[in-house]
């Protein structure tokens, strides 16, 4: 299953190989992978190849490392495509996972400068601050801080955000939510993110920023997610122009 003759290194192909029986679920969360010594007899390749593979599958999250005690194989990363605008409980649901939100706050306050600028409203305005941990088999997946205008949604109950607000918008208020601007980029998480995430000091993090628009036009939320970079990962489907 090694192609010692191919042009593609050797510890890549072990990390393929690796990576593949995780994604099959031949290898299981909690499971915990052979030695170092056993993968080069195997394949009868060195151990510093086999270390090279394991060390950049522990660095993309497939595979942890406990002190004494040997590797052991992490959770899958969620895929997530980037085209689409679908909500955090229907992405879980669609994979299999129990989506759970812990709230953390409910607050109703004046606007920002900022915050009237993404909503297109006036600087002062009443708007909703909600703060989310947003969780799958209630393993954290995201924090999540998201502004609403007050004029467009109303009174907000902590019952409504403890759930999905996409499906609150459109069944109970009646809006279409048609389309959305996001960025996205790569950062390390702060002290103050850690402990929501159950992460250790150092770890990546995907920051998301998206503002989401009914049919008028009207911006209906503006949100900033912190996604764990160990758990997720973004796709994009691109066509070459003229093709």
């Amino acid at each position: 299953m090694i192609n010692k003759r191919s042009p593609i290194p050797i510890y890549y192909q072990l990390e393929e190989l690796i990576k593949d029986m995780i994604e099959k679920g031949t290898l299981k969360k909690g499971d915990m992978i052979p030695p170092e010594r056993e993968y080069a007899e195997k394949y009868e390749i060195s151990r510093m190849t086999v270390r090279q593979a394991l060390n950049n599958l522990v660095n993309d999250g497939y595979l942890s490392r406990v002190k004494g005690k040997g590797t052991f194989v992490e959770n899958r990363k969620i895929e997530q495509p980037l085209m689409g605008l679908t909500s955090f409980t229907e992405d879980m649901v669609s994979r299999g996972l129990e989506p759970r939100t812990k709230l953390l706050h409910l607050l109703k306050k004046e606007a920002s400068a900022s915050e009237s600028e993404k909503l297109k409203i006036k600087q002062g305005a009443p708007v909703y601050e909600v703060k989310r941990i947003r969780l799958a088999d209630d393993e954290p997946m995201a924090l999540e801080t998201m502004f609403l205008s007050a004029e467009l949604v109303g009174e907000l109950k902590e019952e409504v955000v403890n759930g999905s607000l996409y499906q609150y918008f459109e069944e109970s208020l009646g809006y279409s939510i048609v389309n959305a601007r996001q960025g996205l980029e790569a950062s390390i998480v702060r002290k103050s993110e850690r402990e929501y995430l159950n992460v250790p000091s150092g770890s990546p993090v995907l920051l998301i920023e998206r503002t989401s628009y009914l049919a008028d036009g009207k911006p209906l939320e503006f949100v900033k997610s912190i996604y764990r970079a160990d758990r997720y990962k973004f796709l994009i489907d691109m066509n070459r122009e003229g093709n």
